[in-house]
């Protein structure tokens, strides 16, 4: 029996640092990169008034799938999300790439990234398919918590998720500001100007996105607040919001060139991020 395990969890590795893998995962994260470029793309449009789509995934959506040759695209897209959240399972399973990637906590946290990926993947292809996938970030945002609502607890349920979206906002400023993401490229790899060029990218996308993470908590927060769902705001609506503060339209920009450089900086990290986990250690 133990023979057969060992050999099992040996395929599996195998499978793990395999380049189709790698690849699917690659893709993952340029498909990632399209969505949020298109996202920010749409944000700056809200702010000049010059259109009427969502600023969210739905909106990009609907925003390739009107080009020609629209529908391939989303189908790419598709597949990317379904590669990263495949690649997040690997991770859970033996570990990320590093010395410290088997960490328990590491690995929790892949795994809660596999879900959040998969929920993408999976209402990606419900839009290509017209089987319910074109319902906007706020109704999403709004049915859930009215959902939540109508169950006892269900108040301080929202309100736990939304100081937990808060925190992991704030964290991911922190991170990005700290810019530990770059332990996760292989920087040896890289031009001085490109680690230069990356490095920024990274920076300010990642921070623009912990700016919208935690706001969307802190709407969450208002909701279970006031007792009220339909102060939950999705990620437009949470743009749309910020347009119309005393400061006008530039922190939208300003989140928009953000989440445009969040972008970027996936399509460099398909290029340059190690995927693989780290090679089992013989005993």
């Amino acid at each position: 029996m133990s023979d057969a395990v060992g050999t099992v969890q040996a395929a599996g590795r195998e499978a793990a640092a395999s380049s189709w893998l790698g690849s699917l995962a690659r893709l993952g994260l340029v498909a990632r990169g399209v969505n949020y470029v298109l996202v920010g793309v749409l944000a700056v449009q809200i702010g000049t008034d010059a259109s009427g789509k969502e600023a969210d995934r739905q909106g990009a959506l609907h925003t390739v799938s009107g080009q020609p040759g629209g529908a391939v695209i989303v189908w790419a897209i598709a597949i990317g999300f379904a590669g990263l959240t495949l690649w997040r399972l690997v991770e859970v399973l033996y570990g990320r790439p590093g010395p410290d990637g088997g960490k328990a906590t590491k690995r929790l946290t892949s795994l809660a990234r596999a879900i959040v990926y998969g929920v993408v993947c999976g209402s990606i292809i419900a839009f290509v398919t017209g089987s319910g996938g074109d319902r906007s970030s706020d109704e999403q945002s709004k049915d859930f918590t009215a959902r939540a609502m109508g169950h006892a607890g269900g108040r301080w349920l929202v309100l736990a998720i939304g100081t937990g979206v808060v925190v992991g906002g704030v964290v991911m400023v922190v991170n990005a500001l700290r810019r530990r993401f770059l332990r996760n490229l292989k920087l040896g790899k890289m031009s001085e100007s490109s680690r230069v060029l990356v490095a920024a990218f990274g920076t300010v996308g990642r921070s623009a996105r912990g700016v919208v993470v935690g706001a969307l908590g802190v709407f969450l927060v208002a909701a279970a607040a006031a007792y009220d769902p339909r102060k939950a705001k999705g990620l437009d609506d949470t743009l749309r919001e910020t347009a119309s503060g005393p400061l006008g339209p530039w922190p939208l920009y300003a989140i928009a060139l953000g989440l445009v450089a969040f972008g970027v900086f996936s399509v460099c990290e398909a290029r340059w991020r190690d995927v693989h986990p780290e090679p089992e250690t013989p005993r």
